[in-house]
């Protein structure tokens, strides 16, 4: 009877052992879920600077048939049904008066290698960002020849930070 009584009791032990790493594996599993940062939709360049200066990396999002399309020193009565990202992680900010500037403004870029939507190959995609104190986001984007390195493309595009209402260039953080 005693065997029998060890027996129950070391399958009981095991038993809630195992339970036990089943509830810290749901735990380890589950919490990540909850703890994982929320993305922020940031609206104001004051919102923008703020996580920048903590080190935080932002994620931006534009969309161009919402902009204001200068190309070939061209304004375009049609905008571009096309939406871009780019992440911010490098980026130089520039005080009012700083260089002679009238608004405050950061600036930031993105070269990447992408298959050319224009055409065959690939081109070198060159985003460059500038968001002035004053909402306004400028982005000026350029195609170059993988292989020749001759720019194919050059098109700005204006807009402001999006306040939850207007403005095409949206900002996240996580």
């Amino acid at each position: 009877m005693r065997k029998n009584h060890l027996l129950t009791w070391t399958i009981n032990v095991i038993l809630k052992k195992n339970l036990m790493k089943k509830i810290i594996l749901l735990f380890a599993f589950i919490l990540p879920l909850f703890v994982v940062a929320k993305t922020t939709e940031l609206t104001t360049f004051d919102e923008v600077m703020n996580a920048l200066k903590e080190g935080k990396e932002l994620q931006a999002v534009f969309y161009y048939n919402d902009c204001q399309l200068i190309s070939d020193n061209e304004i375009s009565e049609k905008g571009v049904d096309a939406v871009g990202g780019m992440s911010i992680s490098t980026w130089e900010y520039f005080a009012e008066g700083a260089i002679r500037n009238k608004v405050a403004f950061v600036v930031t870029s993105s070269y990447q290698l992408i298959a050319n939507p224009l055409g065959e190959g690939y081109v070198y995609n060159y985003v460059k960002l500038k968001i002035s104190a004053d909402g306004k986001v400028k982005i000026t984007a350029n195609y170059v020849d993988s292989l020749t390195h001759k720019e194919m493309m050059s098109e700005n595009f204006f807009t402001t930070i999006f306040d939850g209402t207007e403005g095409a260039a949206h900002f996240f953080v996580k």
